[in-house]
């Protein structure tokens, strides 16, 4: 029997061997120490890289969004976000539970604008509204559909946001996509903001681990905050190897990843039932709708599964879909036409 075609998300990969010979060859030692010789390389690659002055290896994309947040905001503080940001959407009430936090959203499908953000400043001064201290944003946008925020509109919010005294924070957990889908350099999309996060176990397609990149007092802080949440571990040179692996190998074909995506988008466009903007289709994600009269998301996510494709239901009538490493060409080929003949029918 065949596996599945698994479009759940793309942390589904598994190492490929040549990562998971890199892992064994990895040079270790005790990262609380700051000794292990290969995380120190990793976080000393990407802070160049970001455009920052020092980074730290994380356990994971939410414990990078969490520090982030303790780092850069007291508890009753305001965050503003785009809408179904991951911070309010996927990181089990963490923003109120660690930081203590309250999540503003702002904008439409993954975006907003510097005027948006500005009139979601609370005014200084008045004891009975908490204090906008960090503006968030993420990029590429998980719900919206792997949108990238466009990076003009970014420079003119992170400007606005240090006139007013807030903080600026990147979810860059798929940097590396909206790096690729909009020719400009990580650094670049990197540079407005005070803290830069990136995941290795998306389209890198290492088995873990996640990065925060920001100026040394920051980083320091966010050591503290790291180990306060356990996340301070050890010989963590074989994640950073697989990181380093994939940084090298991998992120230039993030291309086709994008490519298979465009195309099972302009499949499940054509289906009766459907409703998807492809101009939200920018990088590996496809969010889709299910109209009035057709199944629901569970429905279609269990049809699916029987026809060998896994999919991830995102609300009641709403898929999502993702390509990776792990799926090729001609999967992602099967996979619309599944889909296409469950949809159809």
């Amino acid at each position: 029997m065949s596996l599945p075609i698994d479009l759940r998300s793309d942390t589904v990969t598994r190492p490929t061997q040549a990562m998971r010979e890199a892992m064994a060859r990895a040079d270790v030692g005790d990262d609380q120490y700051g000794e292990d010789p290969t995380t120190n390389r990793l976080q000393e690659q990407m802070a160049a890289l970001l455009g920052k002055e020092a980074a730290l290896w994380m356990p994971s994309g939410t414990m990078a969004n969490q520090v982030a947040l303790l780092v850069l905001a007291r508890a009753g503080d305001e965050v503003v976000t785009a809408g179904e940001a991951h911070a309010g959407w996927h990181e089990a009430g963490g923003a109120a539970a660690n930081a203590g936090v309250q999540i503003v959203e702002v904008g439409e499908r993954g975006v907003f604008t510097c005027e948006q953000f500005e009139a979601a400043i609370k005014p200084a001064g008045l004891p009975v509204f908490p204090a906008t201290t960090v503006v968030e944003i993420e990029n590429t946008h998980n719900r919206a559909g792997g949108v990238v925020f466009p990076q003009d509109e970014v420079v003119r919010i992170c400007a606005l946001a240090r006139q007013r005294g807030v903080a600026s924070f990147l979810d860059g957990a798929r940097l590396w996509n909206a790096a690729v889908a909009s020719g400009r350099s990580e650094g670049e999309l990197a540079q407005p903001f005070d803290l830069v996060s990136v995941a290795f176990s998306k389209g890198l397609g290492a088995p873990g681990g996640s990065l925060l990149a920001g100026s040394r007092e920051l980083i320091q802080r966010a050591n503290r905050h790291r180990r306060r949440l356990g996340g301070a571990m050890r010989q963590v040179g074989i994640f950073a190897a697989a990181a380093l692996h994939g940084f090298e190998f991998h992120r230039e074909r993030l291309a086709g990843d994008h490519a298979n995506a465009r195309r099972l988008a302009e499949r499940l466009a054509a289906c009766p039932g459907v409703q998807l903007d492809l101009a939200s289709v920018q990088t590996n994600i496809v969010v889709f709708h299910l109209a009035p009269g057709a199944p629901d998301a569970a429905t279609v996510v269990a049809q699916a599964r029987a026809r060998g494709v896994l999919l991830n239901a995102f609300g009641p009538r709403t898929v999502r879909a993702v390509t990776h490493l792990d799926v090729s060409a001609q999967q992602c080929e099967e996979a619309a036409a599944q889909l296409a003949g469950l949809l159809a029918g």
